[in-house]
Formats: structure tokens, sequence, C-alpha cells
């Protein structure tokens, strides 16, 4: 198996979608908002095995002082395999000379996942969220 890592865009709604079933997040519900978002972010990463659209990682920033990691999605038939992590790296390359990259782990488990991965876990820190369906 090669992965290939590419910031191209060359992703469909399909493949989108795919790779977000896969992991069961709602945002999959939406395939063609999806990719519209994601074509409107200023960094995607996106991972390949061959034409299978595999992982992916996109960031939202302000120009200058802060990136925001929104989406670190990798298919779980791929987990384990230093997809997330390499996608993590091209996210750190690019924006080191910010004086932030800021990511939302969702559960508990990824606490140590991304502190692995050169992220630091900020206790007494809170996130507030309107989710509009």
């Amino acid at each position: 198996m090669t992965i290939t890592y590419t910031d191209t865009r060359e992703y469909t709604k399909d493949d989108l979608q795919q790779l977000f079933q896969s992991v069961n997040w709602l945002s999959a519900n939406y395939p063609e908002r999806l990719k519209k978002a994601l074509d409107h972010c200023e960094t995607v990463f996106t991972a390949w095995d061959d034409k299978q659209l595999v992982g992916l990682i996109n960031a939202i920033d302000d120009s200058e002082l802060t990136a925001y990691v929104h989406y670190l999605c990798v298919n779980p038939l791929y987990q384990g395999k230093g997809i997330g992590r390499t996608l993590l790296e091209k996210i750190k390359e690019k924006y080191k000379d910010y004086l932030y990259i800021i990511l939302i782990a969702e559960n508990e488990g990824l606490k140590e996942y991304y502190s692995k991965n050169g992220f630091e876990y900020v206790d007494g820190r809170y996130m507030f969220v309107i989710q509009n369906e």
C-alpha cells in the first residue's frame, strides 16, 4: 500500500461522503455542503490509496497568528498506519510560524493521540457550540 498526499483538492463530494461516513460523522449527510465548505478553507491536505480518499485534514486561518484544525479524518481501515500523523505534520509545517495551531478533540481518547503528536492539552479551557440541523 502506497499512500499519496496532496493539497490539490481533487476530491469529489462522493469521495468526501464515503470518507466521512466511514467515521460516522454527521457532516457526511451533507456532501454538497461539505465539499463547498472544504473548497473554501485555506488549507486541505488529503491522503489517497490509489483513487480512494482515505484521509483528510483541513485548517482555517487568520493569515498570521492562528490556524484552527477543523477536521482530521482517517478511514478506520487505514488507521494505525501513520496517515493521521503525516497529515498533522503537514499542518504543523505549513503553520510553523503562527503563534497557535488549535484543534478540538471531540472525545477523551484523542487527548493522548494529539499529545503524542505535539499538541498540548489545555486544562480549564472550554468549547462552546451551537449546532443547527
